[in-house]
């Protein structure tokens, strides 16, 4: 999906996972990220953020819960994590990152809430008075008062499978009189996702029915008397998107592909935000006429489509790259060619790193072509 453009927009780093394989220092099935590229899209973002008076949360799922990257977000002066799931949360607190939002697409279980607001985040997102009263029993324990936002969902809303979540627009107005009965949480803004999206037919990115939804929620709120701080828009966030934020009332977006340049938007345009990443695998074998190469990184939403492939002679080749069906496990992605044994492959697809099983390896000093390694790390952002 994004070879291409990566191939065109940051050749360095292609040629540094292609030299770094060959001499051995990094092993297939293995994420390079040039670390530099990606904290330069993070500062145009952010310069931009700050012009449009928008807070950024940023989500490092996609580039497999990575502290060193996370610290040097919040060194950029990023408000915070966007954790996806309790498990990441816990990955954030063991960096000592601070946690912005948590619960926006998992919801934080009971066991942890203590943990959780003694650690200190600025909102809870919820979507449901269940779990909103069980942190108003956490908070009262502590004697803290903790800040939440709402997931609100409207009739025609778009929900991704394993999504489904929040609270009917319908049932907004009964479930804020319930909740100002809770003297230990403070409801301050609303959320949706995916707020945008880039429409691939039309080339452009637009507002999801989800946003609308976001808006006619801080509406019924304000008409309740809430203080609202937060109208949370996330989904595809990148400079183009805060562009297309600022002509609205958000306040606050999520860059996760947008810090790596490889949000939908930047398969087809020439965005700021640069390519940063490259998926490393090696031709493993041949089999009836197809070559084989090392998977363990593959998600199921990655487009993937084609490869390069470097032998040792440095001849290359473009191929086109078949990705196992969803119902196998990834030992291997096919080719329909056959290739020389052992040789580099570089791909570059949708990526959420968190969900494989893949190496990651922090590279700077590419642009300058004086590449060194910061750390390999397991996809969950423990260092190896």
């Amino acid at each position: 999906m994004f070879l291409d453009a990566t191939i065109r927009r940051n050749q360095k780093l292609v040629e540094t996972a292609i030299n770094l394989h060959q001499s051995g220092a990094l092993e297939p099935d293995t994420y390079v990220i040039d670390f530099d590229q990606l904290k330069r899209n993070a500062k145009l973002m952010l310069d931009e953020a700050n012009t449009q008076g928008i807070e950024l949360y940023f989500m490092t799922k996609q580039i497999g819960r990575n502290p060193m990257i996370a610290q040097m977000l919040m060194d950029l002066g990023y408000a915070g994590a966007v954790v996806v799931d309790f498990r990441e949360a816990q990955t954030m607190m063991n960096a000592n990152i601070k946690i912005g939002n948590i619960g926006h697409l998992v919801q934080t279980p009971k066991s942890m809430l203590p943990k959780v607001i003694s650690y200190g985040v600025e909102v809870f997102t919820v979507f449901s008075m269940e779990k909103l009263r069980e942190i108003n029993d956490a908070a009262k324990e502590l004697n803290v008062k903790q800040d939440v936002i709402l997931k609100v969902a409207g009739p025609d809303d778009m929900f991704y499978s394993g999504q489904f979540s929040g609270v009917e627009l319908s049932d907004l107005d009964a479930f804020i009189e319930e909740a100002k009965k809770l003297d230990h949480v403070s409801i301050v803004g609303a959320t949706a996702f995916p707020c945008y999206l880039f429409d691939i037919d039309k080339n452009e990115l637009k507002e999801m029915e989800n946003y609308h939804s976001v808006l006619k929620g801080v509406d019924v709120m304000k008409k309740h008397g809430l203080e609202i701080k937060q109208i949370n828009v996330p989904s595809t966030t990148s400079k183009l998107t805060l562009q297309l934020m600022k002509e609205g009332p958000g306040t606050h977006g999520e860059p996760g592909h947008g810090l790596s340049g490889t949000t939908p938007a930047h398969a087809h345009f020439d965005l700021e935000e640069l390519p940063s990443v490259v998926y490393l695998s090696e031709i493993s074998h041949n089999f009836r006429g197809s070559a084989y190469c090392y998977g363990g990184g593959h998600y199921r939403r990655s487009k993937l489509i084609g490869a390069l492939i470097v032998n040792r002679d440095n001849e290359r080749k473009r191929v086109s790259v078949i990705p196992p069906d969803d119902d196998s496990i990834d030992y291997y992605f096919e080719i329909p060619e056959t290739c020389e044994i052992s040789a580099t492959v570089i791909m570059a697809f949708r990526f959420q790193i968190f969900v494989t099983r893949s190496k990651v390896a922090l590279i700077t000093g590419i642009q300058e072509e004086n590449p060194s390694v910061l750390g390999f790390f397991d996809s969950q952002g423990r260092k190896l």
